[in-house]
């Protein structure tokens, strides 16, 4: 059986550093083939996940990866040793990248020939897909039987009556069957993870299965302590299910360096690890890789590697739904006084990727009506860049006796809002409205300010408020600089 990866490198937007193998502050391409090389060879990763939503897809990346890093791969083998993992475009949500979906699932049989001539034995360079924004069994089951049926499967179906099999005509189709790996990312939908993998592996021989929660985007819809309590139950959920099948289910979380998305650096991959042990796969997003000395990003990495998973931190699963649903209708509040000038700031954040333009609905659209927001890491770069850091939206409904439970059920949350805080910029208060700030609650935590984040978010601050945005681009970058991340 395969070992499951401890890290899964990502291509997410967060980090401000240029990597020194880019052509240009924006990813794109060629940049990224090598920046999946970079992830297995240097700093010891052994996942890749490859995005085929949003830009122009590579379905050559397997080909570029074993022709340009031969040396590497022959000892390092593709789909044995290291992994490339593809998330691909829901066809249920992305309508206008639906056909992508069909284009990258019929490129995985021409992979594996590839590898198969490059490795000379039958090596799946690609066997798993993630399904993005994942609300059904029934959407995982889509692509898991298209797949079998109508690409691996039509290796067997004639061109008509008498003729030959089209595998005798092109040869075969393999991997004949592929994993899928369902990324949740709505509240209802975590909350029913463990619903929605049992319905889905109810009619198949399958000893373990991923899945894969999101934290970023229910941190940006419900709030950050909001995303920490539903990751807690559904890992919680999962675990038992685990239990209930003898199925192995095996998390991956997706977190990313700013506190609001997760707190996940290298310099605090321990509390992380103790935050969520029965996690099996951890995200190491742009501004993990590149924000920070490359020693220590492996260090890090080895860090993670070294420990083993564990059972779940088990939670009141009715107190972290009671103190969810206040945090998080007072964070939609908020958020929708916020959001003009969350909009206004998001726009002079600088893109590390080359992507379609793309802004969402915000989550809370049936309760507060329809919110524009930027996408999460723009969202978190507008916010900690007017010195107000957005893990403090929502917090205000928090009495006492909530602030008791929550250290016991999500133990790093003081020293995680910490973290954030020493981004508070009190001169922020002269760009809200009277409601946001009256409603913060500023006393939860004793902490430090960082000086000369707060001197550059000043000078935003004192921009926006005199309508002088040309240089805002360049004092964003500047106190990200300070941050060790974008958004």
């Amino acid at each position: 059986m395969r070992v499951v990866p401890r890290c899964m490198s990502t291509q997410h937007p967060d980090n401000v550093t240029t990597p020194f193998f880019a052509h240009n502050s924006v990813l794109a391409g060629e940049d990224e083939i090598q920046e999946a090389y970079y992830a297995f060879s240097h700093l010891g990763i052994e996942e890749q996940m490859w995005d085929c939503e949003g830009k122009e897809v590579d379905n050559f990346v397997v080909e570029k990866l074993l022709s340009r890093y031969e040396r590497f791969f022959r000892s390092r083998r593709l789909g044995r040793e290291v992994f490339l993992t593809l998330r691909v475009p829901n066809p249920e949500v992305e309508r206008t990248e639906a056909k992508i979906l069909l284009e990258t699932l019929e490129s995985i049989p021409r992979n594996f020939d590839i590898a198969r001539a490059f490795y000379g034995e039958d090596v799946a360079p690609i066997f798993e897909v993630i399904l993005p924004m994942t609300s059904s069994a029934a959407s995982l089951n889509r692509i898991y039987y298209y797949y079998k049926n109508f690409v691996s499967g039509k290796a067997e179906k004639r061109f008509f009556e008498g003729d030959i099999k089209i595998k005798e005509w092109i040869g075969d189709f393999k991997p004949e069957e592929i994993n899928v790996i369902p990324l949740i990312e709505d509240r209802e939908s975590m909350l029913r993870s463990d619903a929605i993998l049992e319905e889905y592996l109810a009619d198949k021989r399958i000893s373990a299965q991923r899945v894969f929660l999101a934290r970023s985007d229910p941190a940006m819809n419900y709030g950050s302590l909001s995303a920490v309590l539903l990751n807690k139950i559904a890992l919680q959920r999962l675990w038992r299910l685990a239990e209930k099948l003898s199925v192995e289910l095996l998390p991956i979380i997706g977190v990313g360096s700013a506190p609001f998305r997760g707190n996940f650096k290298p310099t605090n991959v321990y509390n992380c690890l103790w935050e969520y042990p029965s996690v099996q796969t951890y995200t190491v997003q742009s501004a993990f890789k590149y924000d920070y000395p490359e020693n220590l990003v492996r260090e890090a990495i080895e860090e993670i590697k070294s420990k083993q998973r564990r059972q779940p931190r088990f939670v009141s699963e009715d107190k972290c739904l009671e103190i969810i649903n206040k945090v998080s209708e007072e964070y939609a509040k908020l958020v929708k006084l916020l959001s003009p000038l969350i909009n206004l700031v998001a726009k002079h954040v600088p893109a590390r990727r080359r992507r379609k333009l793309h802004i969402g609905l915000f989550g809370y659209s049936r309760e507060v009506g329809d919110v524009s927001l930027p996408r999460a890491i723009p969202f978190c770069a507008a916010l900690y860049s007017i010195g107000l850091p957005p893990e403090l939206l929502g917090l205000g409904a928090l009495r006492e006796r909530d602030l008791d439970f929550i250290s016991d059920m999500y133990v790093n949350f003081e020293e995680d809002l910490r973290d954030a805080l020493r981004y508070f910029n009190p001169e922020v208060e002269k760009l809200l409205p009277k409601d946001v700030w009256k409603r913060l609650n500023l006393s939860l935590v004793e902490h430090e300010s960082d000086e000369a984040h707060v001197e550059i978010t000043s000078r935003i601050i004192a921009s926006i408020k005199a309508g002088r945005l040309e240089n805002l681009e360049k004092d964003i970058v500047e106190a990200a600089w300070v941050r060790k991340f974008l958004g």
